[in-house]
């Protein structure tokens, strides 16, 4: 009994520390992101995961970072693992139709557009601009 108690005790007395090191790591990690510190802040990232797998923001900027990297494949990698998280992620849609126009799969963009454009809310004009984009180099 008093085992019982003694890790519940250590359980509530370590359980704040852990939840606010959660948030801090994203939080750090954005203001490492606003400051063009893309390695720092993928440390952050990273470290956010660690404690929380489904930390879709996290794999967003990662995503992110990577593409001003110009690291295509851990781009994409994250960008699916956003929209596995949350299929409606118009942002991750979006920069993912993005990607696959830029290496010319043109079918792959389209799709992905088709299904922007169904659920969108914050980035129906960028994908108007991008079904014509689309359009436009699948003509060439």
């Amino acid at each position: 009994m008093i085992k019982k108690f003694y890790k519940i005790l250590v359980l509530l007395f370590f359980l704040p520390n852990i939840l606010f090191a959660k948030s801090e790591f994203f939080e750090e990690g954005i203001s490492l992101y606003k400051k063009n510190k893309f390695e720092d802040a993928k440390f952050k990232f990273e470290q956010d995961i660690v404690f929380n797998p489904k930390s879709e923001l996290s794999y967003l900027y990662l995503s992110k970072i990577f593409n001003k990297q110009e690291k295509k494949i851990l781009e994409e990698q994250n960008l699916k693992t956003v929209i596995l998280l949350n299929p409606k992620n118009e942002e991750a849609i979006y920069n993912l139709a993005k990607l696959k126009l830029s290496t010319s799969d043109f079918k792959k963009s389209n799709e992905l557009n088709n299904k922007l454009k169904s659920i969108c809310k914050d980035f129906c004009e960028k994908s108007d601009t991008l079904k014509i984009e689309i359009e436009n180099l699948s003509k060439k």
